[in-house]
This record gives structure tokens, sequence and C-alpha cells, in this order.
């Protein structure tokens, strides 16, 4: 049903009320569509970072960090552009690009990076094939990796992960013969009697470092120091039933450090060892 009306009065409201009609549905149109076509999202600029070589001591999700030499720590992301490799192949693969997932705690590695807002991005990382048995020891127990993950362990290695400073509270030496990672009888024996020591005492670890005399090149020498400590750690863990969360990351130290002249045989020998180093924290000895 429509009203019709000639009055003045409701003439004025019925041009009032269409005026703001109008002027309402003007309000709610939708905008004009901005002009982008001159907008450009750029990424933003990365430039060339700086070359880091050291040790994965940490990873988490798609950052690793890297401990060199000196102690410096440096964290680097990983991303989609980044490319892994290994020399002449790693864990048996014949490639050369790896999966993030060979970027084990305790790897050698050569980080090329990129400056990336205010943080570096790795573009390239490389790993040493020489570094294998180490690294298969670390991925089956040390570090962030272990199968008998419990709430006290977590929490020990949580402290034990703030503190920089141990306590010795004894060394054990094992010798090798020149050129050698054979563990002797004598040196097995002396291996277990020390697991078996620090496993009286309350919160500690081991640290094993493996050196050569000055018979050999810096690779070799290198390569060897590492083996050494490698196999060490294996028979602790293997035969002397000594818990990977409770070994720090082992190293390979070359002919440093010797407990002996390299100028006669019998120095020598000395020098041809593993350092077997029960420490406990000085933030908790005692405790």
């Amino acid at each position: 049903m429509s009203v019709i009306s000639r009055s003045p009065k409701c003439l004025l409201l019925l041009a009032l009320l269409s005026g703001a009609s109008a002027s309402l549905a003007a309000q709610t149109q939708d905008p004009p569509s901005a002009d982008v076509s001159a907008t450009a999202y750029l990424p933003a600029e990365k430039s060339e970072g700086p070359e880091i070589k050291g040790i994965i001591s940490a990873r988490s999700g798609d950052k690793m960090q890297v401990t060199a030499a000196d102690g410096t720590k440096s964290v680097v992301a990983i991303d989609d552009a980044t490319r892994i490799t290994a020399s002449k192949g790693f864990f048996g693969l014949n490639r050369s690009k790896l999966a993030a997932t060979s970027l084990l705690n305790g790897l050698p590695v050569t980080v090329k990076t990129l400056q990336s807002g205010g943080g570096l991005v790795a573009s390239h990382i490389n790993l040493q094939n020489k570094d294998l048995k180490t690294a298969s020891m670390i991925h089956n127990g040390t570090a962030q990796r272990f199968d008998e993950q419990t709430a006290a362990t977590e929490a020990l290695r949580g402290r034990m992960g703030e503190i920089d400073q141990y306590n010795v509270k004894s060394t054990t030496n094992v010798n090798f013969d020149t050129g050698k990672a054979v563990l002797s009888s004598q040196a097995k024996n002396d291996l277990c009697a020390t697991a078996a020591t620090a496993e009286g005492m309350s919160n500690a670890l081991l640290l094993v470092v493996g050196y050569t005399d000055s018979t050999g090149d810096e690779d070799f020498n290198q390569e060897l120091s590492e083996k050494r400590a490698g196999r060490v750690v294996n028979y602790l863990q293997q035969a002397c039933g000594w818990k990977p969360y409770r070994m720090l990351t082992p190293t390979g130290m070359s002919e440093a450090d010797p407990v002996a002249s390299n100028d006669t045989i019998e120095g020598k020998a000395q020098n041809r060892r593993v350092a077997v180093n029960i420490l406990v924290s000085k933030g908790l000895d005692g405790l």
C-alpha cells in the first residue's frame, strides 16, 4: 500500500530522507582501488658475511650455533637456499648436497654467510669427510640427541650448559703406537677404570682429547688425533657403559700440548695419547 500526500511538511520530510539516503549510499560505496602499479616489494638486501670455521655446538629449528677454536660463538640461520656439502660424500652418500639433518652437534664445519636483517644466513656449509666416525658417535648419543632423556638428566645438562669452568678431578692418559688408533688391552682396562671412578662422582662429565707426536704432517696428525679421540669415546660408551649425555664433545689437538719432548723416542711415546679428563663444574662440585 502506498500513501501519497501533497502536504508541504510531508514533501519536505521526504526530500530530507531522500538526501540522507543518497549521502549514506555514497559513503558505503567501496573506495576506488589504489594504484599499486608503481609499488615494488623488494626482499631484504643481503651482503657478504664472514666465513666461520668451528664446531656445531647447538641446533634449534632453522638455526645453528657454531663455536670457533677461540671460543667465539656465532648463530647462523639455515634456509632453503643454503647449500650443504661434504668432501667425497658423507654417511656413505656420494652426493654434493645434503639435507639439514646432516648438521649434527659436534661436527666441524666451514660456513660461508650472508648478512641479512642484522643476522647471519648460511649460503654454503661444508662438512669434512674425515670427521665421519666422530660425527656418527655424536649422532648416536651426545649433545641434543640421546634416547635416555629423562627429567633428571635434562636438568643436569641444562645446568652444565650455562657453566664454563670445571674442576679437573683426574686425568687418565692412554697411549698409542705411531700412526695408529688401536686401543691396547691396558688402555681398555684403564678406560673402564676411569669410567667407574667418574660414575662414583656426582655430576661428573668426561672430556676426551686426542694428541699425536711430531711425526707426520699437520693434516695427518689432526685427523689421527680426532680418530684416536673418537675411538676412546666409542669404547667408553660401548664397553664401559658410560652414558653419552655425560660426555663433552671430543676433540683432536694434533701435536699440541706435548707432555714430553718430541726429541726422544720415549717422549714421543708419551705424546701419542688420548687424555680422558673427569670434570665437575665448579658450580656443582660438592652437590
